[in-house]
This record gives structure tokens, C-alpha cells and sequence, in this order.
């Protein structure tokens, strides 16, 4: 066991653990968040035990950028990432991972599924994150089709749009029924071990395609799943806040009713799945006597659209997809089955989680620790939270424009920047007291112009009003 030079043995084993796990393209649709809808009791358990975070950001809507944002503590410019394929260590080679931080100082960590991105085969996520190898963590979301063992028929699929999938298969016949079982025994190791562990579990799911297996869609009644609320663009918004929602419609550019219904009805059937997955993680921490001295962070990468302002899928600065749920049980904390509306970042969780072990806190971290909100000596600790994305959404060599965008407690405020020159070409104002789910752009309300100003101050805070040197 690596032990740093004046630190005991003693004293490392004394360090709390650290289970860290992460969803794909999970918005806040959990019952613990109020979504009337989905049936998730084990992340719902969990609330109860921990801090829910009612206004948690990612930095940025797809999976990549944001990523590497939290699991280095720098924003999304600071990395130069916007895109899927470039690897954080293409631009800051010597970057101190998270969990690379804790594994510096003494613990076995160990990945288990996706957490950092899906890179391209050749590169296989981050190695020197890790104390042994990754698995299954990388593939595309495209090869996670039902297996079941040789000699068995797969059942066939009953759903009928083309990103979606209905089998009557066990857990395990997809890529997270595999990764919960790994976790499950991974910690029956720890167990057994007296060296502190991160142990980071990353499922694949709720992303496309939605395909949980039969048990999860029959948990709902589709006759009783809601159309979006609101399906159709923001009223003024401009054209650049949208995007083609290529990821869904590449395969059908048109959707009836019906198929509306049912990749809604798929998706809540992938958020019940993820959730039974981390149950069984959840119970073997228990079960192994684990629970009381580990930290358990619950994430998603970024949220999703399903057909609200007629879109489908991320790659927007609207609400729908920069908010995510974030739940931090820590040991002895006083924030147990609080619901705190703070507005805080994932690129807040890197402070937290060395704050809340003991560890020395690395220089260059962008965040702030979120530890006095859950030891309840402060309300909030940062006065906005920051989003971006580039447009085109997926681009290459360089983007046309960038979208930047602050959530003030009352606000979201969107400008659309030129790339190379810094120039605003859009600009929108949306009022979550009156309008949460970001219908009417208000940029040109005259009622509004003192409180743009202020918000376009604390915008212009987080990302000033300049060009990316070099087009870069």
C-alpha cells in the first residue's frame, strides 16, 4: 500500500471510503427529486441518507467535457474540450485526476464501468487514475445489446421505434447487470482489505438506446406517461439554442404521438433499471459493514431532453440539460435527508470529496468544496453556476460559435459568442420564477433590462467577453 512519507498506515486505513457513482444522461428525474413519474426507491433511499442538491450544473451537456471537468476540477475552457474524441491529457498531460489524487495518497482505486469518457479503444480511459485496470469502460452505447448465455435465444424485442428496445432478459444480459454484479464483488474484496478505497461505478444507462430489460417498462403504464409540457422552441429564443438531436433522429427524423410515448416510456424503464443496479451496489456496502465508513456520491454527467422545446437528447445550455442530480452522503454528516437549493457544480465534487477525506487540496482545482452546506454552516457557496456548448453541437477542428450561460437563483442568462472573434450573436433571458421551464426568452423585455445587466455581469465573471486564442 503506497503511504505517503509522515503519514501512518494507521492513519490512512482511518480515512473514510469513497463509492462514486455515475449515470449517463440522467436528468433529474428520480422520485427523491419529485418526478412523479419515476420509480427509483434505492437512489430515493439514498436521498434520505445524504445532501440532494436541488440545483446541481454540469459544464457542459455531453459526455466528454464534462467529464473531464469534474474528474480534473477545471472548467471546460480551462482543459481547451468541447468535443467527444479529444482526451483531457492531450491538453494538460500531467493533470491530477480525482481519483488519481486519492490513490497519490494512499487508497486502492478502482474503476468499474464509465466514468471517465468512452475514449477511442487505443487509449482506454486514464490508466494513472487507477490502482489496477478498468473494465468494462469502454465500448460504444451501440454494442450494449442484449446476451445471454451460448445455446440461449434472446428473446424478441417488443418495442417498435429503432432507438429503443423491449426484451424479456435478466439484468445481466446488458452492459450495467454486468457492472453491478463487478462492483458487488469488488466490494466484497474491500471488505476484507485495510487500505481506504474510491471505488468509482459508472453505468451506461439511461443514455440511448433505451433498452432495459421487460420487468422495468412494465413497472409503467404508457396510456399514463405525459406528452413534453412543453414541446415546442422557446418563444424569441434564437435558432442557435437548438440543435438537430441527430443522436435520436439519425435513425427516424419524424416522430408520431406514439413513438413519442414510447421512448418516454423507454427512458423511465432505463431510469428504473439504473436504479436497481445501484441498489444492489448500495445493499453489498451494507451488508459488507462498508456503509458507515464511506462517502457516497451519486452523479449524472449532464441532463436530457424528451421532446421538450422540440428537442431530443443534450448539447444545449437550456435547463433541461444542464441540470443534474447530485446526492453526497457522507459519514457523520449533519446534512442527512436535506434538500439543499443551492446552486452548486459538478466541478464542485473534486474539493468535496479531498475536503471530506482528510487530503491535501491540490493547486488549480476550479470548484469550491461543498462541505460547509453539509455540515450546515452555510446556505450556499457560490452565487451562479456555468454551462457551455459549442455550435455546431458536434463539431470538427473548431467550433462557429460557443454558448455561454449562467443560473443565477432566479435567472438563466444564454449568450451566443462568435468563436474566433468574441462577438454576441444571440442572447437569451429566461425567468425560472415565472417561466422554470424556459419558454419565453425575455432578453428584450424592458421590465428586465436592470436585472439583465446584473446577470450579464455575473455571466461575463465566468466566462469574459474574449475569443479563444488561436481559434483553439
Amino acid at each position: 500500500m503506497a503511504v505517503l512519507v509522515g503519514v501512518t498506515s494507521h492513519a490512512v486505513a482511518a480515512r473514510p471510503n469513497v463509492l462514486f457513482i455515475a449515470v449517463d444522461d440522467l436528468r433529474d428525474e428520480l422520485g427523491c427529486y419529485g418526478s412523479t413519474p419515476a420509480l427509483t426507491p434505492n437512489v430515493d433511499r439514498l436521498a434520505k441518507r445524504g445532501m440532494l442538491f436541488e440545483r446541481a450544473y454540469c459544464q457542459q451537456a455531453v459526455c466528454n467535457p464534462s467529464r473531464a471537468s469534474l474528474l480534473t476540477g477545471r472548467r471546460p475552457d480551462t482543459l481547451r474540450i468541447w468535443d467527444l474524441p479529444t482526451h483531457f491529457r492531450e491538453r494538460m498531460p500531467d493533470v491530477v485526476t480525482l481519483p488519481q489524487h486519492f490513490k497519490n495518497h494512499g487508497y486502492f482505486t478502482r474503476g468499474i464501468g464509465k466514468i471517465f469518457h468512452n475514449w477511442r479503444q487505443e487509449i482506454h480511459g486514464d490508466p494513472t487514475s487507477w490502482s489496477v485496470p478498468s473494465v468494462m469502460h469502454y465500448n460504444t452505447h451501440g454494442a450494449d445489446v442484449a446476451e445471454l448465455p451460448e445455446g440461449t435465444e434472446v428473446p424478441p424485442n417488443l418495442a417498435s421505434h429503432p432507438r429503443v428496445e423491449c426484451r424479456d432478459v435478466p439484468d445481466e444480459a446488458y452492459f450495467d447487470g454486468r457492472i453491478a454484479n463487478l462492483a458487488v464483488d469488488e466490494l466484497a474484496t474491500r471488505a476484507k482489505r485495510d487500505e481506504p478505497f474510491f471505488l468509482a461505478v459508472g453505468f451506461w444507462k439511461p443514455h440511448l438506446p433505451f433498452n432495459a430489460p421487460k420487468k422495468y417498462w412494465d413497472l409503467y403504464d404508457r396510456t399514463k406517461i405525459e406528452l413534453p409540457a412543453d414541446p415546442n422552441p422557446p418563444k424569441d429564443g434564437p435558432k442557435i439554442a437548438l440543435h438537430d438531436a441527430r443522436e435520436l433522429l439519425r435513425t427516424k427524423k419524424t416522430l408520431t404521438e406514439a413513438d413519442v410515448r414510447e421512448l418516454r416510456h423507454g427512458y423511465y424503464a432505463a431510469v428504473s433499471y439504473v436504479d436497481a443496479q445501484v441498489g444492489k451496489v448500495l445493499e453489498a456496502l451494507e451488508e459488507h459493514g462498508l456503509a458507515d465508513d464511506t462517502i457516497v456520491v451519486f452523479w449524472s454527467d449532464h441532463g436530457f431532453h424528451l421532446g421538450e422545446h422540440g428537442l431530443w437528447a443534450k448539447t444545449s445550455c437550456f435547463e433541461y440539460d444542464a441540470r443534474v442530480p447530485l446526492i453526497v452522503a457522507a459519514p457523520k454528516s449533519k446534512g442527512v435527508g436535506v434538500k439543499s437549493p443551492a446552486l452548486v457544480e459538478l466541478l464542485d465534487l473534486y474539493p468535496t470529496l479531498v475536503e471530506l477525506a482528510g487530503l491535501p487540496v491540490p493547486e488549480g482545482l476550479e470548484g469550491r468544496s461543498l462541505v460547509p452546506l453539509l455540515d450546515g454552516t452555510a446556505e450556499s457557496v457560490k452565487p451562479a453556476a456555468y454551462t457551455q456548448h459549442p455550435r455546431p453541437a458536434y463539431y470538427k477542428g473548431k467550433p462557429e460559435a460557443m454558448g455561454v450561460s449562467v443560473r443565477t437563483d432566479r435567472y438563466r442568462y444564454t449568450e451566443w459568442r462568435d468563436f474566433t472573434t468574441g462577438n454576441v450573436l444571440a442572447r437569451e433571458l429566461y425567468d425560472h420564477e415565472h417561466d422554470p421551464g424556459e419558454t419565453r426568452n425575455l432578453v428584450h423585455s424592458p421590465v428586465l433590462q436592470k436585472a439583465l445587466e446584473e446577470v450579464g455581469r455575473q455571466l461575463d465573471r465566468g466566462f469574459p467577453r474574449s475569443p479563444y486564442v488561436d481559434g483553439e
